[in-house]
């Protein structure tokens, strides 16, 4: 059943790409230009110019049954090849009669076929080959009527009966007539059946815009004549002609140079109508979405299959050469300089294609410097990625401007290339930053920091080079051509990578400012109140040689607090409101209520919970290895300013269990 599906699947794109490569062709040839070289070349009375509306009429009519075509579905679209084989065996039996006939002819013998070796000879190998048309005629029709395909057959017979070669010409004509007839007769019985498709196809477009829209009218239809799929199939078609025709017309090998020349103007031959610019877009879309799926499966292996099934990327580097394409005006060019543009546009989408690639490989890098894991193999495959996303971007800036001079637009579009390697160097200097960390076993002061720092530096160059643009797009449209492609891609880059990045870059700000005021109203714990509370950090699990305490009297290292107050203003522990130093319950003069000493004494002493009894928030390690007196003082030090049991979710009291069984074990070892 897999195999069927795939063969129906190869089968709908397959026979849908001639109807495009005929509506390619279409709109290469232009009528009008064609009948006036043919009246400058030729007399006046030329019969060909006297037909001139008819071929623009007929022009008109390929165009709209190459769409019927391309919309038809599969099931009556194989029909219609098989009905245009079938008809192509039968022209290739009347050129088996014809040539038989005509080598008759020529010989010019008449007796019995068996006295005479050659005409044996001809004799058999025509009856064969009108067998084998006959035969297959049969089997593509799907009748055994196998008379209905043998009219070619007649010569023969009437060979075999030692009938007049005069005679036979005009059996042979006959035998044609025929053939024609039964054509005829087959199209004028189903001359209604493209009235009934086109009207149940209306009826159904009706009842399906009605019923889901227009939108899904046509998502169902892109699905189902699968476009992207099908214009990669036709542009590829077009190139490797194009591939062909170069090397079938040359003897020398090329040189490497010259093999460049040959890519960038083959590619420039097979985007000249927007059909085959299409083809190109999607062509790049997937090579695009085949170079990420590699990368991804370099780093990650099959993981990264099993992780993201279906990544939906590649686009992004198709619509930008479409919108490059348009804008330029590519197809309107000449063939020299389509291949100039096009090496420009190429330049620019694989930069992107890049960058898309570090998008995919910082993440993984980061987590595997920040992780435990010591396979050398993985590490390496990480590297080596970021090294190569290094190197180069900077080795393609520095080739395209060894072809063009350096102005300012050629400044713009390398600059991608440029901050491409600032970032895989970023990347790499706080996975090194990490391994440094991991070597020594104990964390780094101010990685935090430093991580911000770095990240923020590429993030401002990248925005002073958007805002740049913007502003030399904006400067040519008041000064130079205005044009609205021009202007709306300008407000579209103002919008994205002008606007969003500010929002972005400001709100990080402000959040890592409020995360830094409210570490600093915090109070930093003393040594004795490390001592007392004798706790480790339960957001990184580490010993505490200096901390913070938050209102709710836990205790927790500042840069981990600092990191979970980037992300919400509660208390990891109790989901407590952090608030301002002012509002600080506990620290000011108001007394903290303490919870109820029975709950203490029944959790020193290691009881269970009672059903709806929740239990103390804390550190919750020093049971059972101190007396009580000293257990229940620390309790209630720890108890002090714990807010209310009724504010916290259902969830705050679990979170806590995993830092209390990791201290009791770290106790009783």
């Amino acid at each position: 059943m897999a195999a069927k599906e795939k063969l129906e699947a190869v089968l709908n794109v397959a026979l849908r790409v001639p109807s495009i490569m005929l509506l390619d062709v279409l709109y290469r040839w232009d009528v009008s230009s064609f009948f006036q070289q043919i009246q400058r070349s030729s007399l006046n009375n030329n019969p060909l110019f006297q037909y001139k509306y008819l071929a623009l009429n007929m022009h008109y009519v390929g165009y709209i049954l190459s769409v019927v075509l391309l919309t038809l579905p599969r099931q009556h679209l194989v029909q219609l090849y098989l009905y245009f084989l079938t008809a192509l065996l039968l022209y290739a039996g009347h050129q088996i009669s014809r040539d038989y006939v005509r080598s008759e002819l020529e010989s010019a013998y008449e007796g019995p076929m068996y006295l005479e070796p050659l005409s044996m000879n001809r004799f058999t190998t025509a009856l064969i080959g009108q067998l084998v048309v006959c035969t297959l005629c049969s089997c593509v029709m799907k009748t055994k009527q196998i008379w209905l395909f043998s009219a070619h057959m007649l010569p023969l017979l009437a060979r075999l009966c030692l009938v007049p070669l005069e005679t036979i010409v005009i059996i042979n004509k006959f035998a044609m007539i025929f053939t024609g007839l039964e054509v005829l007769y087959f199209l004028g019985s189903n001359l209604l059946v493209p009235y009934n498709l086109a009207k149940s196809a209306y009826r159904e477009l009706v009842q399906v815009v009605e019923v889901y829209g227009l939108l899904a009218l046509g998502m169902s239809l892109w699905n189902q004549l699968v476009v992207p799929v099908l214009f990669m199939v036709f542009w590829l078609v077009l190139f490797a002609l194009q591939i062909y025709s170069y090397f079938s017309t040359r003897d020398q090998p090329a040189s490497r140079e010259r093999l460049l020349f040959l890519f960038l103007t083959s590619i420039a031959e097979c985007c000249s109508t927007p059909y085959s610019l299409l083809g190109l877009v999607f062509t790049v879309s997937f090579v695009a979405l085949g170079v990420l799926t590699l990368c991804k499966f370099y780093l990650q292996g099959y993981r990264a299959f099993m992780n993201d099934p279906a990544m939906n990327r590649g686009m992004t580097e198709g619509v930008t050469l479409l919108i490059l394409a348009v804008q330029t005006g590519l197809i309107e060019l000449q063939v020299v300089h389509r291949a100039f543009l096009l090496s420009i546009i190429l330049f620019i989408v694989v930069a992107s294609i890049l960058q898309s690639m570090l998008e995919i490989a910082d993440p993984i890098v980061l987590a595997l410097g920040a992780s435990r894991d010591k396979s050398l193999w993985k590490h390496f495959r990480a590297v080596s990625l970021c090294l190569f996303l290094l190197v180069f971007p900077a080795y393609m800036a520095y080739m395209i401007c060894q072809f063009f001079h350096m102005d300012f637009w050629l400044l713009i579009i390398i600059s991608s290339s440029i901050l491409t390697s600032l970032q895989v160097l970023g990347t790499l200097f706080i996975y090194v930053l990490f391994m440094v960390e991991e070597f020594r076993k104990e964390p780094v002061e101010n990685m935090d920091d430093v991580i911000y720092y770095v990240n923020g530096t590429y993030r401002l160059l990248e925005f002073l080079v958007a805002l740049c643009v913007v502003a030399y797009g904006v400067s040519e449209t008041i000064f130079g051509e205005w044009t609205v492609m021009g202007s709306m891609i300008i407000f579209i880059h103002s919008y994205y990578n002008v606007w969003l990045r500010a929002q972005l870059g400001w709100k990080s700000f402000l959040l890592r400012r409020d995360a830094v005021n409210k570490i600093k109203s915090l109070p930093i714990a003393t040594k004795e109140q490390l001592e007392k509370h004798n706790d480790i950090c339960a957001i990184c699990y580490q010993d505490m040689k200096s901390a913070v305490i938050t209102p709710c009297s836990h205790f927790f290292h500042a840069g981990c607090l600092k990191k979970w107050l980037y992300v919400q203003e509660t208390c990891p522990l109790c989901h407590c409101h952090l608030k301002n130093s002012s509002q600080l319950p506990g620290l000011g003069a108001d007394p903290v209520p303490q919870p109820p000493a029975g709950a203490e004494q029944h959790a020193l002493q290691g009881g269970t919970e009672a059903p709806g009894q929740e239990r103390p928030q804390g550190s919750g390690a020093q049971e059972g290895s101190r007396d009580k007196d000293e257990g229940t003082a620390r309790r209630s030090d720890s108890q002090e300013g714990t807010c209310d049991p009724k504010e916290n979710p259902p969830g705050a009291e679990d979170e806590a269990l995993p830092v209390e069984a990791g201290l009791e074990e770290k106790q009783q070892a």
